[in-house]
């Protein structure tokens, strides 16, 4: 099973959510607000995606840290202590492709961000 993983409001998750009932394609959402985000599958993403492309720079949670906050961020750790603390720093949604089992990770079955010509790839 595909697990979308993202916070309900947020416009990009909503366009992703639409995309995937569009294409029947069968997913399960997990909302960080809610559920927080599984510290497991944090690393996991991290070692696939890199943290530099998981941690949004350019929306209101960065921008609302101060600077110091911001400056602390330089390493694989402290991006995932923040993005722990705060999941709304994550970039959305992710997505863990097929079954979401351990041996997703492996194969690097994992998307940040909604792109659709990539997803279209996966329908």
């Amino acid at each position: 099973m595909t697990t979308l993983y993202g916070i309900p409001n947020c416009d990009t998750v909503k366009k992703a959510r639409t995309w995937l009932a569009a294409h029947g394609k069968a997913y399960v959402f997990h909302d960080f607000k809610k559920q927080g985000v599984p510290p497991d599958r944090l690393a996991q993403w991290v070692e696939i995606a890199g943290w530099e492309s998981l941690l949004n720079r350019k929306g209101s949670t960065w921008r609302k840290l101060a600077a110091d906050e911001q400056l602390a961020v330089h390493d694989s750790a402290s991006a995932q202590a923040l993005m722990l603390a705060q999941p709304s720093i994550i970039r959305r949604p992710v997505v863990q492709w097929g079954d979401g089992g351990a041996d997703a990770g492996v194969n690097g079955d994992v998307s940040v961000g909604f792109n659709p010509q990539m997803w279209e790839k996966r329908a």
